[in-house]
């Protein structure tokens, strides 16, 4: 009993916020896990009376309490819809991080965290060795995501059509992109220097998606910055409760970037975005002198590419844009990343640079719906990720769309497995894919 006591006087930290919640309920109408299980325990009205089950040391069982809180997407629909402004994301994720720090990570945790995700250098070392013997595990499919499917029966793989890691991560051709294409396209300075945030994904499977950015970017005349030795942001850690790791990469990257002159700190990335911007300067833990500062002043510098381009760079469409005599004819839809639209209010951006590159954009019914990724929720609960997901394939299945379109890296995994599953033969790309393409176009 008395560790429990120790429990709830952790989990009395989250008291102010917790008491916020007047359990009106109004975010089970919004959960896309709640819509597919129909389980009290699964909204974030349910959870959080967990928490304060614990807060007043009526449960004894925290792993119980624990499972139930990390089967959520935090892709907070809740929070953006709750009346009462209950921060539900950060509360979960603290949550989180008191019960890890009680019951303790994993061991297959600790090592993935601890070991390889805390230590850039070696992440980076780990999964080149795997992307040279991937083939071994997995088999290539013809269709238009590009995915592979598992050669064996594995609990983790079985059904799922993954995208294989790129041959060549963005961050090991760093030294060549002083002679992109682009470069001659426009000599016109935007007076404006940025840093590029990679983040782990862009770098290791989809390197096509930091190329196009570095060429848009370089050819409306943005200065560039892209350090070497960039790691992950650390959202996986965090979510998983470790935020000794969250930290420890938090701090890789303040030292990487202190001698770094930029206006802005911009990603491709919608979850690399929202965690450098909203959770870095909240859940850092126990900032030193000036760390907190930095931290709030790098947030408030940091923007989602898409947003930069058009609220910063401002080009003129009509003009610096490929699409001035209207569109091609080819049909794409676009879906709202959680992280983007959500957390960051960010969504008008992107849908005028995919007009801006010629396309006939069509929205899709639910465009800022969930697709059921949730970063680690869709290895342990993918029956529930997949269901979720089938309904995202069908609404961009509906619009009769050649190409789907989102700036989250992790949903374009997540749609392209939907897709390939249900033998959709729609592409599934970021937008400065396409407008990169579109202005080597024009260069032309």
């Amino acid at each position: 009993m008395a560790q429990m006591n120790d429990l709830a006087v952790l989990v009395k930290e989250l008291e102010e916020q917790l008491v916020t919640c007047i359990r009106c309920g109004m975010c089970q109408s919004v959960c896309p896990l709640f819509e597919q299980t129909r389980k009290e325990a699964d909204v974030a009205r349910g959870k959080l009376a967990l928490l304060s089950g614990l807060m007043e040391n009526i449960f004894e069982d925290p792993s119980g309490v624990s499972q139930r809180l990390n089967k959520c997407l935090l892709c907070g629909s809740c929070a953006a819809n709750c009346p009462s402004g209950v921060n539900v994301l950060e509360i979960f994720i603290k949550a989180r991080a008191i019960l890890t720090e009680y019951t303790g990570l994993s061991p297959v945790k600790q090592l993935i965290f601890k070991r390889m995700l805390a230590n850039p250098k070696i992440f980076d070392t780990l999964t080149q060795w795997a992307g040279r013997f991937q083939n071994l595990f997995i088999k290539d499919q013809a269709n238009a995501q590009g995915t592979s499917c598992a050669r064996l029966v594995s609990p983790l793989l079985a059904g799922r059509h993954v995208l294989p890691m790129a041959k060549n991560p963005f961050h090991k051709s760093l030294a060549d992109l002083s002679r992109t294409p682009l470069a001659k396209g426009n000599k016109k300075d935007s007076g404006l220097r940025a840093l590029f945030f990679t983040g782990c994904l862009i770098d290791k499977i989809f390197p096509n998606v930091a190329h196009a950015s570095v060429k848009v970017l370089t050819h409306h005349g943005v200065g560039l910055s892209i350090p070497q030795g960039q790691g992950c942001c650390g959202i996986p850690a965090l979510a998983s409760g470790d935020r000794e790791t969250f930290t420890r990469l938090v701090d890789h990257h303040l030292d990487l970037f202190k001698n770094e002159k930029f206006d802005v700190l911009i990603t491709a990335c919608a979850t690399c975005t929202s965690t450098i911007k909203k959770l870095w300067p909240t859940l850092y833990k126990n900032p030193t002198s000036g760390v907190k500062e930095q931290l709030d002043a790098l947030s408030q510098r940091t923007m989602d590419i898409n947003q930069f381009l058009v609220d910063r760079v401002k080009p003129d469409f009509g003009k610096d844009a490929p699409s001035v005599s209207g569109p091609s004819g080819e049909i794409v839809t676009y879906h709202d990343p959680c992280h983007l639209k959500k957390s960051l209010g960010v969504a008008a951006q992107p849908r005028k640079i995919i007009r801006a590159a010629g396309k006939t954009l069509v929205e899709m019914e639910d465009s800022d719906k969930c697709c059921g990724m949730g970063g680690s929720f869709n290895l342990f609960h993918y029956d529930v990720s997949a269901s979720i997901g089938n309904l995202k394939q069908k609404n961009i299945a509906d619009t009769g769309c050649t190409t789907l379109l989102t700036g989250c890296p992790a949903c374009m995994m997540q749609i392209s497995d939907m897709l390939a599953r249900n033998k959709q033969n729609i592409k599934v790309c970021h937008p400065m894919e396409v407008y990169a393409r579109a202005l080597e176009e024009k260069i032309k």
